[in-house]
């Protein structure tokens, strides 16, 4: 199977050899890698310049747009750009973070997982943060989640759910999509990635409000959007910052955000959503 990775990165020379050289470095390489430089003021594309120079299947692709961070709109614009790229001579296509360190064997493992199993849409391990010292699990969601930094898409499946959405919530509801239309979001416990950038560091409070907004645009509902906020604020350690969650559902809800699915697609996630917590109380 043939994969394609694309890497958005925004000021990243801290991480971006480090990132490129572990995917250098992987048992089976990627037929191209596509590194977006999005208007990065430090030394990002002249990083990437270099590993280009040496592995002809990296490209430099770079992006003008607004300096502000905000989690999801930012990130897949950038990634958009870099597809916008390539052809779709690929079987998977990968969204990658440039602050990984990859175990050698994660695409190879990835790949295996792809040709194993026909309804496998999505694949991917799990992200590591380093403590004290020790890498340990970044436990910000479920273990059946794949995390945004580094996701994998089967062709079909990626193309059937009209690809990535340009806003906050997108690597949840490419998994809601992804089951709704009949595949399997897989994850594998023995690649660890080490993430060298906790997620969300960045983020200032209009990035929770746009979390809260996240939860009404995939068509939660307010008792999903509370119980969800409740879980994310705690496993951050900041109960406080359940207030801005909720207060972003409301203020998306009052200016009537446009929906990431359609009214079928948002009856599906919520029964989805109820049926995975009575499963987590009565187990």
């Amino acid at each position: 199977m043939k994969y394609y990775t694309i890497i958005p990165a925004y000021n990243e020379e801290a991480f971006m050899a480090i990132t490129l050289q572990s995917l250098a470095e992987q048992t089976v390489l990627p037929a191209k890698a596509v590194v977006v430089n999005d208007s990065s003021t430090d030394r990002t594309a002249d990083i990437i310049h270099e590993f280009a120079q040496k592995y002809p299947w990296i490209k430099l692709v770079n992006k003008s747009s607004d300096a502000v961070h905000l989690p999801g709109s930012k990130v897949i614009q950038a990634f958009n750009a870099g597809y916008e790229t390539i052809d779709e001579d690929y079987d998977i296509i990968v969204k990658l973070d440039a602050d990984l360190i990859l175990p050698d064997n994660y695409f190879e493992t990835i790949l295996n997982t792809f040709k194993n199993n026909p309804k496998a849409g999505m694949v991917g391990g799990f992200a590591y943060i380093e403590q004290n010292g020790k890498w340990i699990l970044e436990n910000l969601t479920d273990k059946d989640h794949i995390r945004g930094a580094f996701k994998a898409y089967r062709k079909e499946c990626f193309l059937q759910m009209d690809k990535l959405r340009v806003a906050m919530g997108w690597d949840t509801v490419d998994e809601l999509l992804a089951k709704f239309y009949g595949w399997e979001v897989i994850t594998i416990n023995s690649l660890k990635v080490k993430h060298l950038k906790p997620t969300g560091a960045n983020y200032d409070k209009t990035a929770r409000y746009k979390q809260g907004a996240a939860f009404y645009t995939l068509g939660y509902g307010f008792l999903i959007t509370a119980i969800a906020s409740a879980k994310l604020a705690m496993r951050k350690g900041k109960p406080s910052l359940f207030a801005d969650y909720i207060n972003g559902y409301f203020k998306a809800k009052r200016e009537k955000k446009t929906m990431l699915v359609t009214k079928e697609q948002a009856k599906f996630i919520r029964k989805y959503r109820w049926a995975k917590m009575k499963k987590k109380v009565f187990n």
